[in-house]
Order: C-alpha cells, then structure tokens, then sequence
C-alpha cells in the first residue's frame, strides 16, 4: 500500500514536471511566434520578397538644362534598355543568334550574358526605337526592355564645352558633371515574382516603379548670345587660322555669365572625338594677358592718385631696368606724350613708371584684390587659378613687366570680372553660370542671388578709367571696335606666348580685346582672345577688335540696348587711306592702326605690292584694306593662288581681279573652300571656284 501512493506520487510529479515543461514550451514558441509576426515582421517580410521577387533597374531621366529664357540646351528621351533574364532564357543559343545582328554584337558574347548565373543581365543600353521595336517582334522569353533616359542637345556643339556631356549613367565634364547629383534622379525598377531558380511564376503580375527625373538647371547663358559668340569664333577661326579661339561675356552688374566658348570645340553626343576640346578655355585655361592687364595698373595709380593724364612722358622705345632694357611694343618708341596719349596708344614703358610709383606692395596688392592669382567660385569643374609673383619673387623687373602684363598669367574669367569691376563702379563679383535649380513640379529649390565679393576701388576711379577706356576705342588701339551710336570702353592687349620650357615662342601671340558697352550705363561686357593666328598680322586692334565689334553690334540689336545718351559722339570722320607700297605687313599695320584702319593680307612675302583702296582715298573708319604681298625678285608668269578662306565674295573678287583671275562663286557668307586649292600655280585669266558658307554651318 505505502509502495503504491510513493509510486504515484512520483507519477503526480512527473506528470507536473512534464506539463510545467510543455507550458513553457508553448509560451515559449508563442513569444516565439509573437517576435517573428510583430516585431520581425517587416524585416522578414522584406526579406522573402526578395527571395520570391526579381528586378530589373530602370535608370531616371536626367534633368534638362535651360538657357535664361527658358530655351532647352539639353534633354532627355525615354529609350528602351534590353535586358535578359538568363534563367527564363529557353533557348540560349538561339536567342544570341537572333539577337546579334540587331545589337550588333558578336553572338558569343550575347550567349557568354544570356547564360550567366544571375537574376538579370544588361545586354545592350538606350538602344534606337526602331532597334527596340525589331527586338519587340521576335518576342523571345526571357528578354525583358526598361525604359531609360538619353541625353540629347538640340543645338549640336552650340555650348558643349560649357554643358559638358554624359556617359551611360552620369555627367562626365562641364554643368552635367558639376551638378551631377542634382541632375541625376532616383533610379526605378521592374519587378516580376519568380520561383528558386529565378523563373518567373506564370500568370502573377509584374510590377514597375518608374524612376523619378532629376532636377532642372535655369542657366544665366544666353542661347542667342552664345550663338553669336560662336559664329564669330567659327569665323575667326577661318579667317585668322588660329590655334585658338575663346570669348566669354557676362553682366558686369551681378557676374551672371551669359555667354562661354572656344574653339575648336566637339559635339557632345560624341565626344569621344574630340576629347582635346573638352575644356572651357575661358574658364579653365591660363596665359599671359599683356596690355589687356594694364587696366589694374592703371586703377591702382588713379585709386593712390598718382596718375595725371596731363603730365608728359618720354618714350624712347625701351626702359632700362635692374639692368635689363625692357621694350617697347613699338621697338622705335612714341617720343613725347602725355599719360592720356600713353593708355591711348599703350605704352609699356609709361606703365612701368606707373608701377614703379606704386611699388610692390600696393601693385600686387590691387591685383589679388581684383581676383587675380585665385579661383573665383563659378560654378564649373576645373576652374584655373593663374600665377601670379608672390612677395619675396618681386624685384625691379618682376615688377616692370608685371605692370604691362608680362611675367604672370591669369584666366579670361579673371580678366573678364577685372574689367566688369571697373564697368560697375568698383566692385568685384562672384561669377555664376546657374540662376536657380528646379523640381519636378517647376518650383525652384535653389536661386542665386549677386554676390560681391569685395569693394576694390572707388566708384570715381571707376569713372576715371571708364573715360580713359573710351578714349582708347575714340583715338587709341581700340578704334577698330567701336560701334556708330554706342560709347565704348575697351583695351587691346597683344602677349606673347610661353612655350613649355618658359621661354617665349618667336612670332605666337595671344591676342585680344576686353570692353563694355554702353560705356555711361554697361549692358555687358565681352573678352575676346585669338590664340597663335597664322593669318595676318598678330595685333589685339586688327585681330581682336573686329571680332569684339561683330560680336557685341549684334548682341546689341538683341538686346535692343538704345544708343548712347546724353554728350553727343564725336563725330567720325572719314580717313584718308595711306600709302602702304613697300611696306612689310607689320609696318602697314602700325600705319592703319593709329588712322583707325584694318589690314587684310593676301599673298607670300616680304613687301606690299598692291593695295585696295588705294593710297589718298577717303574711306570711313574700320574700312579694311587689303594688301598683296610678295618678292619681287621672286615674281613669275604663274600666279601662285593665294588663300581666300575668310574673305567676302567682295574682297575675293578683288584679290582675284589683281592677279588676273575670275572668280566663280557658290553660296554666301564668307569663303569657307577654293578650287584649285591655296599655293596651286595657276595662269593668268582662269577661274577660280570658291564656296562661300556662313561660318557655323561648317
């Protein structure tokens, strides 16, 4: 009896112990169960979504970029991407064979893709509609298109170096590089439920998250301006046969930068062709300015009043300094003059003087306080610095040719917001390329307001060194700029060029022309340069100021700026035309200059041999003349035909007629090709075929 109740005692235990055991396992898996539903849930959940789900991405459209007006200078068009999903692929090989001529890729790498062991593979990327749509027809399983963004340019190479360009999927150079993540978007995707083995499950539904644009860029640059800008570029690269060009403009009232560009250039949809012109040379380029520099000379001794427009100068065509005799452009000297007369016809040596009345200190210090020596902030990748002398370089000489702009280098940029200082009363501006940044719904997240970056002279100097600028374009180097109606301020500038070994190239020059216009009220203001021309003589007032004038005459009429106002324009009157018979090509341009004339060359050789108009005529200034060079001892019965690109069908009809040839002309514009070509001998009385384009259809 005792051993049975021990017995089921012992069993009562158990049976507890075991069911104390039981409910703490199910509480247990209870918790268990309320941890993975409540509070892992959503991890989970994630998780085996992505274990029965596969997804294909869809890359967003980029934002566009508009010029100030709101004309697009570059979009986005939805292309179809095809891709594969290698799992789904039936019939591998004979999916590649069908797909490779269309994609135009070798078989065995589409097969190498269609059998890889991944959920989806690109197999070609923003393919043409009609490729898309061929591929559409075989309908093959397995293949799969998502929509994607391609970039486009509407205007061709209009602004290329300035936008930049985009590779598969981000901006590479220029504004799409720079605003790269505000232009790029947020990527979508195609999903579709698949099974382990990454085969889609029939009859479920696929689901596709469209991507979302980038945002949109409101530029500053002008789409006409710039046009206006490049045509003339494009020209003077026919006409001049230059390295280089450059010109860049902006509102010298708040720095915004209307228009940027160079030449040569390339076209974004292809840039790999032109991977040398990528650069905005205006922006990130850097060379000795020359004269164009004197202007911050000269607003430093006005600013510490130590120049007097009236007070005489001695010329004797060089200045001795620390030992070495620095030169005079004109090598002969200008003799007597007055400091007016000396910025006038710009006059190295008068500016050395000035400089060393400033001295160092102050000079250097008025030149990084104009931003020269380092980088301005715009709002583009690459942005140069210059080089200019630090305190302890600057001697008697550094500081002589620094006054003249020899010896230092700055960027176009620096130059260009220099003078814009100058044409707004004194006060330098941050320069900026994007006026705001808009979403999707057109509402702007980012605007830019002017910056100034600091006062550096006083509004009456600015004053002063605007008059003696309009001087310049009135009686000076800068004559050929002037346009009827308008006041000018403007400075020619004539550098030469250092190689890579430091030392200046013989006979390469840097030629150029900065100014404003209206000068009593600046509109805009404009740096033009022409880098290393093989085509007349290499001078700021027969290279630069012509390109200015047809630049800023129509930028003008755009604009619909009025005329001047208030004291009436000199009145210009007609010059007589010089005799040039003679004369190397150097000398006649000396002569035009100070008579306010333009040389056009014709011809191989040392001397002038005919010129048109001819010497005594009365012509208006900026008339071009045009001058026959060759050796008289060299001369034969055959006429060695001379290069007419760049010449109007005028001038090329006149050049021809001297020689004894007739032209047969095509087209319009200017003269882009000749047939025979340059240097040909050719006999008296045949014609020649010469096609005339305007300059940016080539």
């Amino acid at each position: 009896m005792l051993e049975s109740q021990v017995t089921l005692s012992a069993v009562r235990r158990r049976v507890a112990v075991l069911f104390f055991v039981v409910v703490i396992a199910v509480v247990a898996l209870i918790g268990r169960l309320a941890w993975l539903q409540i509070f892992r849930s959503e991890k989970l959940y994630a998780a085996a979504w992505e274990q029965w789900n596969r997804s294909v991405p869809a890359r967003s459209p980029r934002g566009s970029i508009y010029d100030r007006e709101g004309r697009i200078l570059a979009g986005s068009i939805t292309v179809d991407t095809i891709t594969a999903l290698p799992a789904q692929v039936e019939d591998p090989p004979g999916t590649a064979r069908a797909l490779a001529p269309l994609l135009e890729m070798p078989e065995e790498e589409l097969l190498e893709r269609l059998t890889m062991e991944r959920s989806s593979i690109y197999l070609k990327r923003k393919v043409p509609p009609e490729v898309s749509q061929e591929v559409r027809e075989l309908d093959l399983p397995g293949i799969v298109f998502t929509p994607e963004g391609q970039r486009y340019y509407p205007n061709g190479s209009l602004a290329s170096q300035l936008l930049g360009f985009v590779g598969m999927d981000e901006g590479l150079a220029g504004l799409e590089s720079y605003y790269e993540k505000y232009l790029q978007g947020k990527e979508g995707y195609l999903l579709f439920p698949s099974d382990n083995l990454g085969r889609q499950i029939p009859h479920e539904v696929k689901r596709f998250v469209p991507p979302k644009e980038g945002m949109d860029l409101h530029l500053t640059v002008d789409e006409t301006i710039q046009y206006i800008v490049e045509r003339e570029l494009a020209r003077a690269m026919i006409e001049f046969q230059p390295k280089g060009a450059l010109a860049i403009a902006a509102d010298p009232k708040t720095g915004a930068i209307l228009a940027a560009a160079s030449k040569p250039d390339y076209d974004p949809m292809n840039y790999e062709e032109g991977e040398d012109y990528w650069a905005l040379t205006p922006v990130t380029g850097s060379y000795e300015p020359g004269s164009t520099f004197k202007l911050v000379t000269l607003c430093a001794a006005v600013e510490e009043g130590l120049y007097n427009e009236k007070e005489h100068f001695y010329c004797r065509g060089f200045a001795t300094v620390g030992g070495h005799n620095i030169r005079c452009w004109t090598g002969s000297g200008h003799g007597s003059i007055t400091y007016l007369e000396a910025v006038e016809s710009s006059c190295n040596p008068a500016f050395m003087q000035l400089g060393e009345r400033l001295g160092a200190e102050r000079l250097f210090g008025y030149i990084r306080a104009f931003g020269c020596g380092e980088r301005s902030g715009i709002d583009y990748p690459g942005e140069g610095e210059g080089l200019i002398f630090e305190p302890e370089q600057v001697g008697p000489v550094e500081l002589a040719t620094s006054s003249f702009g020899q010896g230092i280098s700055v960027t176009p940029l620096q130059q260009l917001m220099v003078v814009s200082a100058i044409a707004n009363g004194g006060n330098l501006m941050k320069p900026y390329l994007v006026e705001k940044i808009c979403n999707l719904e057109g509402k702007a997240v980012y605007e830019r307001e002017p910056e100034i970056v600091r006062q550096v002279i006083a509004k009456s100097t600015a004053d002063k060194v605007i008059w003696l600028m309009e001087n310049v374009t009135l009686h000076g180097s800068a004559m050929n700029a002037a346009i009827e109606g308008y006041r000018i301020a403007a400075k020619t500038g004539t550098a030469e060029k250092v190689g890579a070994g430091g030392a200046y190239i013989g006979g390469e020059y840097i030629v150029s022309l900065v100014g404003f216009v209206p000068a009593e009220d600046p509109q805009i203001v404009l740096y033009v340069a022409v880098d290393g021309a093989t085509r007349g003589v290499q001078w700021g007032s027969q290279i630069g100021a012509p390109i200015f004038k047809r630049i800023m005459t129509d930028v003008l009429n755009y604009l619909q700026v009025p005329p001047s106002k208030g004291e009436a324009l000199p009145e210009a009157k007609p010059v007589k035309v010089p005799d040039l018979m003679g004369l190397s090509a150097d000398e006649a341009a000396a002569k035009l200059e100070t008579a306010g004339l333009m040389l056009r060359l014709v011809g191989e050789g040392q001397s002038i041999v005919n010129q048109t108009p001819k010497s005594g005529a009365s012509v208006p200034r900026q008339t071009q003349i045009v001058v026959y060079l060759s050796d008289e001892e060299n001369r034969s019965d055959q006429i060695s035909l001379p290069d007419l690109r760049g010449f109007t069908m005028k001038e090329a009809g006149e050049v021809l007629t001297w020689l004894g040839l007739y032209l047969q002309a095509e087209g319009s514009g200017i003269a882009v090709e000749q047939n025979p070509s340059a240097g040909t001998p050719i006999e008296a009385g045949e014609a020649v075929e010469v096609l005339f384009e305007a300059p940016m259809e080539r």
